[in-house]
């Protein structure tokens, strides 16, 4: 079964869904750090900074041609997700995870959005469900665009919306802290020949079980999913 065989109803507009990883100062400077913590982020997936090579705020501010508040914000991030370490003394400095860690915090992502996406089979109102089809629609589109940047945008918006659907605020809040921490690693993956078709494939599953109102479909769904997400991550680990 797929979503063409559900029940066509008309698509609302998209519910908004809060973030709750961190506080929101001011619009231009989150937006500014995001995009320095992504680019700084890739950079050390791909290898181009290294284990243990320095970030000074001053040089990454006269890179990127920005002050030094949202560089501190970026590498305040980026220490959350475990890419970047914060010594005494020595600033801060490129850290790599070892696959032992990446693999407990992909274990324990994948179980708490398993669980959210229980939740949400049992508790989402039909204007979320509909709100998560528009998302999902949209997700299909973009995995024949080749965009990976693009849909991991969307991406996030997806499972943002399945954390919401839970009707559990303490547990969205910790499976999206810990989402943060993983981010980059997932994000990564989506570089992986064909692999935005088959996460589109992926969320298809979640997606019908959720519409259903299958608990236990959904979460296995879910943590199926992520668990080939770890599996893609670390295929395009070693083409690096």
């Amino acid at each position: 079964m797929t979503l063409d065989d559900l029940p066509p109803g008309t698509l609302p507009a998209e519910p908004v869904v809060p973030r709750v990883d961190r506080a929101l100062p001011s619009l231009q400077k989150v937006t500014r750090a995001e995009e320095l913590r992504l680019q700084l982020a890739d950079e050390i997936v791909r290898g181009t900074l290294a284990p243990g090579a320095p970030l000074d705020e001053t040089d990454i501010a006269r890179r990127f041609s920005v002050s030094r508040t949202p560089v501190r914000e970026a590498l305040r991030q980026l220490v959350a997700s475990g890419l970047v370490e914060a010594r005494a003394h020595r600033g801060a400095v490129v850290a790599q995870p070892s696959i032992e860690r990446l693999k407990s915090m992909f274990e324990a992502m994948a179980e708490l959005e398993a669980l959210c996406a229980g939740l949400a089979a049992e508790r989402m109102s039909a204007a979320e469900r509909h709100g998560l089809e528009a998302i999902h629609e949209e997700l299909r589109v973009l995995s024949y665009a080749g965009n990976p940047d693009r849909f991991h945008e969307v991406n996030e918006r997806f499972h943002n919306a399945i954390y919401a659907g839970s009707q559990n605020g303490y547990i969205a809040e910790i499976t999206l802290a810990t989402r943060v921490r993983v981010q980059p690693f997932r994000r990564a993956q989506f570089r992986n020949l064909g692999r935005l078709a088959k996460s589109q494939a992926e969320h298809d599953r979640v997606v019908v079980a959720i519409m259903r109102g299958d608990k236990q479909g959904a979460a296995a769904a879910m943590r199926a999913h992520i668990e080939l997400v770890r599996g893609e991550y670390e295929i395009y680990a070693v083409s690096v």
